[in-house]
């Protein structure tokens, strides 16, 4: 297991008005400080396959993968998520990435003011449902080819989220086309143990978001109907070892299924009230003594 932390602890791909002031030149060196060996992509790195491959060598860090948003469940937009997937694709090739997190948008609301908790989350027909599967499976396939890994991220906001909508994906995907990414937060955000999620679906799990929950933010966060970015921004998510999910165990139930691969610091926070070099080390320092103590 390797880790590695994403720009998202910088400079907010949702809101870039959070960290606007930070370089790429100090995120990037930054993580190198704290003692990470990769990183996800970020709004502020550069598109040149060149540019970026040599940055990112000059800090000892690797382009471990990068977010990719798709649209199935709205018919009109497949051939553009189609179209954007194979251009993304052969970004991630050249950079030597090998996972790609794709995440169903299709009339997602965490980009609004709804409440990210309540009622207007999105919750799929069975035509939408057939649609992104159909959908997956195609990108799926096309990665498959290029010998790239597809990892669903449930997120917030959209369509699969619960536990319960998590499932019907597992269950209806071929896990030769997607596997699953493990994100802590988000899971506890649906209210989900992490560990449930390790037990069900271990073998599919092969890439890792490692954030933490401040539980307080989170009661606050349900009593108000709070909008997902308003969320973050009050500190509803934070790193690994300053919140209340237990990560030693998350690691070690990890380790029981073999997992071998990246673990990803991601806590988007605002980098203004929570220093960012701070937190990375903070995080690093919890997770490589756990780490250690696994062997």
């Amino acid at each position: 297991m390797k880790l590695g932390i994403a720009p998202i602890n910088w400079c907010n791909d949702d809101d870039p008005s959070l960290g606007a002031d930070i370089s790429f030149e100090q995120c990037i060196s930054e993580m190198a400080l704290a003692g990470y060996e990769g990183t996800e992509m970020g709004n502020k790195y550069p598109r040149n396959v060149p540019l970026l491959q040599q940055s990112l060598a000059d800090s000892g860090l690797q382009l471990s993968s990068a977010w990719f948003s798709t649209y199935f469940s709205e018919p009109d937009k497949y051939e553009d998520t189609m179209s954007r997937f194979l251009d993304h694709l052969s970004f991630m090739r050249a950079m030597g990435a090998r996972y790609i997190n794709v995440c169903e948008c299709g009339h997602a609301i965490q980009g609004t003011d709804l409440a990210v908790l309540g009622k207007d989350k999105p919750q799929f027909t069975t035509e939408q449902w057939a649609a992104v599967i159909r959908g997956l499976h195609a990108i799926g396939r096309v990665a498959n080819d290029h010998h790239m890994q597809l990892v669903y991220h449930y997120h917030a906001g959209t369509g699969v989220f619960n536990a319960a909508e998590i499932a019907y994906l597992m269950q209806n995907t071929s896990p030769g086309l997607l596997s699953l990414l493990l994100d802590t937060g988000h899971a506890a955000f649906a209210d989900i143990d992490p560990l449930d999620l390790i037990q069900q679906y271990g073998e599919r799990i092969r890439y890792v978001h490692l954030k933490d929950i401040r539980a307080g933010v989170l009661k606050e966060v349900r009593q108000r109907g709070m909008n997902f970015m308003d969320a973050v921004r009050a500190g509803v998510f934070t790193v690994p070892g300053d919140g209340c999910l237990d990560f030693s165990a998350v690691l070690r139930a990890l380790r029981a299924q073999g997992y071998q691969g990246w673990l990803i610091v991601e806590a988007e926070q605002d980098p203004a009230k929570a220093i960012p070099l701070v937190y990375a080390r903070k995080a690093y320092a919890h997770l490589s003594g756990i780490m250690g103590a696994l062997v």
